[in-house]
């Protein structure tokens, strides 16, 4: 029961840093005409973020710090 509420919580607390990441102002700040390895830098973070999350998700999932 307790591994459940921590797992909950640290899911909730993955999904806010999401919205954080992907809230309109900061994505507004990487939308530059610049490109970086031939993308555009805004692309590179929403796919970068994306992959983070997953990431976070998955450790969160697994067990993390067991």
């Amino acid at each position: 029961m307790r591994r459940s509420k921590l797992m909950r919580q640290r899911l909730v607390a993955v999904f806010l840093i999401g919205m954080l990441l992907l809230f309109s102002p900061l994505i507004a700040l990487p939308d530059q005409p610049q490109l970086l390895f031939g993308l555009p830098v805004l692309y590179l973070y929403l796919f970068g973020v994306w992959m983070l999350l997953i990431a976070a998700m998955a450790w969160v999932v697994r067990g993390g710090d067991e």
